[in-house]
């Protein structure tokens, strides 16, 4: 009789081990598939934030009326007033294809906070070769006036920098291919479509550049904190190019050793330094009232 329970017992225990086994085979083939899953989610991820769109009216408006080229353009259902009305009669006329959806599927899609009902699938962002830069100067007969950006990582602060730069008649602007935003839908959209009037040059060494612009007759004026000019004291005028550092760590070593000249923007109150695309819209309007 003994024997017998034992046996029973033993019994139990190899089966509750052979359902625990099956529970945590199914438990891994369950995490295995959720894993696959969210590599799948991270991959579409991935790809849906290199596409290439731009998005907002001002923006839409702005890459239709400058003549490029754009694949499609996606309206939000119900979407026909306004400046929407005007971006709809311009893409009949250049015949660009329009597809209305859903405004909720357009959020989807949405690389921006805010696509207000409109966006737009162009190609690839056509940068530019640092000669393009000084080839437009040369066009307009003015001296070269051009904006060097040493690890801009935020496309906020790239696109503001873009939008000031093209108002004060920057010829265009330099950023490098590493440790720097480049130009996208945000980016795009913060500059209210200045990126499609800029030239923009994407280097791989930024100081390489700093010495072609140097060997062509150009001065080059960086700015820091530490250093003892005022940005007013500085004469701008003549072929000048401008170097604003990153963010946070300012500009390299390297690159300041470049400058020929060094300015910095007087502090007054208890923070000690100004947002990146501030600084360089009081460093360009000031070159922009001494070379009226």
């Amino acid at each position: 009789m003994r024997k017998e329970n034992i046996k029973k017992f033993e019994n139990k225990n190899y089966m509750n081990r052979d359902n625990k086994m099956k529970k945590d085979k199914k438990s891994n083939i369950k995490k295995g598939s959720s894993s696959k899953k969210e590599k799948v989610e991270e991959k579409i991820t991935e790809n849906k934030m290199f596409d290439d769109q731009i998005e907002g009216r001002n923006s839409v408006l702005e890459l239709l009326e400058s003549g490029k080229d754009i694949n499609k353009i996606y309206v939000a259902d119900g979407e026909h007033h306004g400046s929407i009305k005007k971006i709809i009669a311009i893409a009949k006329e250049r015949r660009i294809v329009l597809v209305e959806i859903d405004k909720n599927k357009l959020n989807e899609m949405s690389q921006t906070e805010n696509n207000q009902g409109v966006i737009a699938i162009v190609p690839p962002f056509e940068y530019c070769e640092v000669e393009d830069i000084l080839e437009n100067a040369k066009n307009k007969n003015e001296d070269p006036f051009v904006l060097i950006l040493d690890g801009i990582e935020d496309p906020h602060n790239l696109g503001s920098i873009i939008r000031t730069a093209e108002t004060a008649g920057v010829h265009g602007i330099i950023i490098p291919k590493r440790r720097a935003a480049s130009v996208n839908s945000t980016v795009n959209k913060v500059s209210a479509g200045a990126v499609e009037h800029m030239k923009i040059a994407r280097v791989n060494n930024i100081n390489d550049s700093i010495k072609l612009l140097k060997d062509k007759g150009l001065w080059i004026i960086g700015t820091d904190g530490n250093t003892e000019t005022n940005y007013f004291e500085q004469d701008f005028k003549g072929p000048i190019g401008i170097v604003i550092g990153s963010e946070g760590a300012g500009m390299g070593k390297l690159t300041k050793e470049n400058c020929d000249f060094m300015v910095k923007i007087p502090m007054k109150g208890k923070v000690t330094s100004l947002n990146a695309s501030v600084s360089a819209g009081i460093i360009m309007y000031e070159a922009v009232k001494q070379r009226r």
